[in-house]
């Protein structure tokens, strides 16, 4: 990275105490530049242990909005506010009441890749890193869970003792994985173990050695004994993994692409961090009712040995 941007990286930072957060899926540079570079669960739990007075959130906007709700007294930017997540967009509240009539006896169980709105309907929050564990711990028999139907049938199969009502929303970078595209790249590549994100396809998680979030990638390319693997998620978390295992090899999907991630430029985020805008803001009825399920999965998560 460039020494002068550097510099004023580090003086924004202490002049307004910021925080920056950034996505396994984010620019290389903007990876470069955040003091934590995680998944949803664990930029969740930083924003709640920092002192920070500003939360500068490198993602999409449904991130953003999970830090405000957990750090409300604190100032939330998101460099780009035009950065949203078409499937959280996938459902909305007058969708998921109308579903929940449907289905009066079922909890509701939302991934976090869904707006503070929809949040607020929801019983219970995961994340693709938790979300069979947050299922179990549901009391209910029938859980309506939304909106990602892949996610959902992979916590399906983990969970056989219930029956999960599945939104048909999707991510379209997993969506677009074909079962080809695995055994293409496991044709050139026969040593590599494959790794793959639970929002792909079922037929492209059954070709998979594991399925795990992004951070679940990321310690096991640590651990493993294999020296390369193909990853089958956004390709912008091999830029970490190599950071992070320069003697091992990480073999991307170049169709696996979001254009909401990479967003945000090294100049918008020096930008918001001059001005502090622009600033995330989420009404004070949809916070307090959002934020009961996102804490009751952060209190389990605190739980679990």
């Amino acid at each position: 990275m460039d020494i002068t941007i550097q510099t004023r990286l580090a003086t924004l930072k202490k002049k307004h105490n910021i925080l920056i957060l950034a996505h396994n899926y984010q620019r290389p540079e903007i990876q470069d530049a955040a003091d934590f570079v995680g998944d949803s669960l664990d930029l969740a739990i930083k924003a709640t242990k920092s002192n920070a007075d500003v939360i500068v959130f490198c993602g999409v906007s449904f991130m953003a909005e999970a830090a405000k709700i957990l750090n409300p007294d604190k100032t939330v930017v998101l460099p780009d506010p035009t950065a949203t997540c078409p499937m959280a967009n996938m459902v909305s509240p007058t969708d998921l009441r109308t579903l929940k009539n449907k289905h009066p006896k079922a909890a509701v169980l939302a991934y976090i890749n869904t707006n503070a709105e929809v949040k607020a309907l929801a019983d219970l929050c995961c994340t693709s890193a938790n979300g069979v564990e947050m299922a179990r711990s549901i009391k209910e028999q029938e859980i309506i869970f939304i909106p990602d139907k892949n996610l959902g049938h992979y916590i399906q199969q983990q969970v056989p003792e219930k029956t999960l009502i599945l939104w048909p929303g999707y991510c379209h970078t997993h969506q677009d994985i074909l079962p080809e595209d695995i055994t293409k790249l496991k044709a050139a590549h026969p040593k590599a173990e494959v790794l793959v994100h639970p929002e792909c396809r079922p037929e492209v998680i059954a070709l998979a050695d594991h399925a795990f979030s992004t951070n679940g990638m990321v310690s096991h390319a640590k651990t493993s004994q294999a020296t390369e693997f193909i990853i089958g998620t956004e390709q912008g978390l091999c830029y970490r993994l190599q950071k992070e295992n320069p003697g091992k090899c990480f073999y991307e999907l170049s169709k696996a692409y979001c254009p909401n991630m990479k967003k945000i430029t090294i100049e918008k985020l020096l930008n918001s961090m001059e001005t502090l805008e622009p600033e995330v803001h989420v009404p004070d009825p949809i916070m307090h009712k959002a934020k009961i399920p996102l804490q009751r999965m952060m209190d389990l998560g605190r739980k679990t040995p």
